[in-house]
């Protein structure tokens, strides 16, 4: 029988806390009869509030014996106003001043 074999990655667990009980309950490779099945299963894990998750086909070259892997990838952080303030005083703006705790 021919079957699909993923491994879960570091950064799905750190990006989805789903993913990390799966790997508690499971551990961290998981056997589907056909990627499609691994696919939606990555989709069940990223339903929610939950961060999304997806199947990466592994390399032709890598030796393991997985045919993909579970991936996540965490989102930017947004930016204070450290960030805006720098940008404003690179483009020649006059509000680069930093304000004192006065101002809260």
């Amino acid at each position: 029988m021919n079957e699909f074999v993923v491994e879960v990655k570091p950064s799905a667990r750190r990006t989805n806390g789903a993913v990390g009980a799966a790997v508690v309950r499971r551990g961290t490779r998981r056997r589907f009869g056909t990627r499609a099945d691994a696919e939606s299963w990555a989709a069940s894990l990223s339903g929610g509030n939950e961060p999304r998750v997806w199947i990466r086909l592994a390399d032709p070259r890598d030796d393991s014996a997985v045919d993909g892997y579970l991936v996540g990838r965490r989102g930017r952080v947004s930016l204070d106003g450290a960030y805006d303030k720098r940008r404003r005083r690179l483009r020649g703006g006059t509000e680069s001043e930093q304000s004192g705790f006065d101002r809260f």
